[in-house]
C-alpha cells in the first residue's frame, strides 16, 4: 500500500507538472512572473487614471480582445502587448500556434490597427501609433523641446561662466547670454564699465535696464553719479519710456533743479482735461526755472486760461446761430490747447472788431503776450484776406501822422503783402494797389508781370522811359484790349 501510494503521488505530481507546462495558463510564482505582473498592474493603474480625460461615449466603440485574441470587454490585452515582449517564450509559441497575435515587429499592417491612444479616443489610426498626448487633444501639438541635433559646441552659448568682458562682447554681437549670474554689486559695476568701454549705446542701455531692475534707486543713482556716460544714457532711456517718477527722483538726487522743473512741467502733456491742465500749469509757475523759461510757463498758463473762456463763449455763439461769421464759416476745431501763433489768427478771424477790453480781442492778445508787430500784421493779414475783407486789409496798413495825413506802411514789406493777397485770390485791383507801393523798381516790375498787373507794368515803363520794354510787353496783353491801346498811345506820343 505504501508503495502504491508513493507511485500514485509521483504520477500525480508528474501529471500536474505536465499540465502546467503544456497549458496556456501558468501557475502562480513569486519570481518568474513577478516583474511582468507588477508592470501589468502599473500599466492598468496608468490607464485607469487617464479614463477621466476620455469621453464616456467613446468607450462603446472600442474593439476589445481577450488573452486568446477573442474580442471581449477588457483592454488589458492591449496594455500587455504594448508593454513589450516580456512574456515567456513558451507563451509566445502557444500564441503563434493559435494564429493569434505576435509582437508589433511581426505584425503585418491590417486594415485597422489600434494604438494605446486609439483606445482612449475610440478611433483607429492605420499604420501608426500615436502618443498619449495626441489622444487627449484634437489640435496639432507643438514641440517646445530643444533641437537635439544641434552640435555640442553651440551649447556653450548658454554657459553661465562668461566674464563681464565676454558677456558685453556677446551682447554686442547679438548672441544669447544671461546677466542674472552677476549678483554682487562689484560684478554689476564691472559689467557696466565694460559696456561703457565698448562705446555701444545699445549694450549700455541693456546693462542699465538690468541694473535698474536689480539695484535699489539709491545705489543705482550713487554709482551713476560718477559715471556720466552711463548717466546720460539712463536719462535718455527714462525720457523715451516716459518713466517720469524715476526721472524726477534721479534729478532730485543729482540736485538738478532746472531739469527737475522741466521734467515736471512736461507731465502736462499727459493731462487731457483743460481745467486740470490749467491747474497743473499753475503749480509749475513756482518751480525753479530760468528767468526765460519762467516767463514761458506764465504765458502758457495765461493762454490756456484765455482759451477756456473764449471756447465757452464761442461754442455758445455757434449753437445760437446769430453771429454771421460763425454761420458762414463754421469752426473746424476747438481753440483749446492751440499754440500762441494759432490763437491770434483765430481771434482775428472771428473777433477782429471786438474792443480791446475783451479776452478774445486780437489787440488784447497782442498786448498780453507781447506779440511783435511783424508777427501780428502777418497773422491779421492772413486772417482777413481769407475772409476777403479788403477794407480791413487796407485799414491794417493805413497810419496817420500827427498832422492827420494818412500813409500806408507795412512792417513786413509790401512785396510780402502782395504775395499773401495773391495766395488768398485777391482781385487785380487790390493787388495793383499794393504792387505800386513796392519801392524797389525791379521787384515791382517782376511782381506786376508775375501777377498780370498790366497798368503797373505800363506806368513803370513809362516812368522809366523804356520804349523797348513797352514794345516787348505789348505782345503779352490781349489784342484790342484797353492795355494794348494804352501802350500804343504811349509809343505814338514818344
Amino acid at each position: 500500500i505504501s508503495l502504491f501510494l508513493f507511485l500514485q503521488m509521483n504520477r500525480t505530481k508528474g501529471d500536474e507538472e505536465e499540465y502546467w507546462n503544456s497549458s496556456k495558463f501558468k501557475a502562480f510564482t513569486f519570481d518568474d512572473e513577478d516583474d511582468e505582473l507588477s508592470q501589468l498592474k502599473e500599466s492598468k493603474r496608468a490607464v485607469n487614471s487617464l479614463r477621466d480625460f476620455v469621453d464616456d461615449d467613446d468607450e462603446d466603440d472600442l474593439e476589445r480582445v481577450s488573452w486568446t485574441g477573442e474580442p471581449v470587454g477588457s483592454i488589458s490585452w492591449s496594455i500587455k502587448e504594448t508593454a513589450g515582449n516580456s512574456g515567456s517564450s513558451h507563451e509566445r509559441e502557444q500564441l503563434k500556434n493559435r494564429n493569434s497575435f505576435s509582437t508589433y515587429a511581426q505584425l503585418p499592417k491590417p486594415a485597422s490597427t489600434y494604438s494605446l491612444s486609439s483606445f482612449f479616443r475610440g478611433r483607429t489610426r492605420p499604420g501608426s501609433f500615436q502618443s498619449l498626448s495626441d489622444a487627449l487633444s484634437d489640435t496639432p501639438a507643438k514641440s517646445y523641446a530643444p533641437e537635439l541635433g544641434r552640435p555640442k559646441g553651440e551649447y556653450r552659448d548658454y554657459s553661465n561662466d562668461w566674464s563681464p568682458s565676454d558677456t558685453v562682447w556677446r551682447l554686442r554681437k547679438g548672441k544669447v547670454c544671461s546677466l542674472e549670474r552677476f549678483r554682487s554689486l562689484q560684478d554689476k559695476i564691472q559689467l557696466l564699465e565694460e559696456a561703457v568701454s565698448m562705446h555701444d549705446g545699445n549694450v549700455i542701455t541693456a546693462v542699465l535696464i538690468f541694473l535698474k531692475r536689480t539695484l535699489s534707486k539709491e545705489i543705482l543713482f550713487r554709482e551713476l553719479e560718477v559715471r556720466q556716460v552711463a548717466l546720460r544714457h539712463l536719462i535718455h532711456f527714462l525720457k523715451e519710456i516716459g518713466d517720469q517718477k524715476l526721472l524726477l527722483d534721479l534729478f532730485r538726487f543729482l540736485d538738478r533743479t532746472e531739469e527737475l522743473a522741466l521734467s515736471h512741467y512736461r507731465e502736462h502733456l499727459n493731462i487731457q482735461d483743460p481745467e486740470k491742465r490749467k491747474e497743473f500749469l499753475k503749480t509749475c509757475i513756482g518751480l525753479p526755472f530760468s528767468a526765460e523759461d519762467s516767463a514761458h510757463i506764465q504765458d502758457h498758463y495765461t493762454l490756456l486760461e484765455r482759451q477756456i473762456i473764449i471756447e465757452a463763449n464761442d461754442r455758445h455763439l455757434e449753437l445760437a446761430g446769430q453771429t454771421e461769421v460763425f454761420r458762414k464759416h463754421p469752426r473746424k476745431a476747438s481753440i483749446l490747447n492751440m499754440p500762441l501763433v494759432t490763437t491770434p489768427f483765430y481771434s482775428c478771424f472771428y473777433h477782429y472788431t471786438e474792443a480791446e477790453g475783451t479776452f478774445s480781442s486780437p489787440v488784447n492778445l497782442k498786448k498780453t503776450f507781447k506779440i511783435p508787430d511783424k508777427q501780428y500784421v502777418l497773422t491779421a493779414l492772413a486772417a482777413r484776406a481769407k475772409l476777403r475783407a479788403w477794407h480791413d486789409v487796407d485799414a491794417l496798413f493805413t497810419t496817420k501822422n500827427w498832422l492827420g495825413y494818412t500813409k500806408k506802411r507795412a512792417p513786413i514789406g509790401f512785396h510780402r503783402v502782395v504775395e499773401i493777397l495773391h495766395k488768398n485770390s485777391a482781385p487785380v485791383q487790390v493787388l495793383q494797389e499794393y504792387v505800386n507801393l513796392v519801392e524797389d523798381v525791379d521787384t515791382k516790375l517782376n511782381l506786376a508781370t508775375k501777377f498780370k498787373c498790366h497798368d503797373v507794368v505800363i506806368d513803370t515803363c513809362r516812368d522809366l522811359k523804356d520804349r523797348q520794354q513797352l514794345l516787348a510787353y505789348r505782345s503779352k496783353v490781349d489784342k484790342g484790349s484797353a492795355e494794348e491801346e494804352k501802350i500804343d498811345a504811349l509809343l505814338n506820343s514818344s
